[in-house]
């Protein structure tokens, strides 16, 4: 069983910085693209960041020079950085992922599944 475990939530003042882990483990033969997602009261939850096995990236512009996203495939874990906060940033955040298992016969066919982390929350307020 694949886990998605993120860290690093808090509350900050405007103009702040976070970072956010998110470390992947269980059984995995690799993880394809991952992501961080938010979701605030009321609302529905939107990709604020993903990244790919190549190391492309893709934000929404609300974060574009502010957020970094970025991975360490060593360590299955993808990282959210987080600068120049500001109120309407505040959210849960969680972790995405396309995760690629080994299926139930040995040498057989692998499978992708996709995968969430618990989510961790952010606040940023003063």
């Amino acid at each position: 069983q694949v886990q998605l475990v993120e860290s690093g939530g808090g509350l900050v003042q405007p103009g702040g910085s976070l970072r956010l882990s998110c470390a992947a483990s269980g059984t995995m033969i690799s993880i394809n693209a991952m992501g961080w997602y938010r979701q605030a009261p009321g609302k529905q939850r939107d990709m604020v960041a993903r990244i790919d096995r190549g190391g492309n990236t893709d934000y929404i512009d609300s974060v574009k020079g502010r957020f970094t996203i970025s991975r360490d495939d060593a360590k299955n874990t993808v990282y959210l950085e987080m600068n120049s906060l500001k109120p309407e940033d505040t959210a849960v955040y969680y972790c995405n992922g396309d995760v690629v298992v080994p299926g139930p016969i040995s040498g057989g066919p692998l499978y992708e599944y996709n995968y969430w982390g618990q989510g961790t929350q952010v606040t940023v307020s003063s």
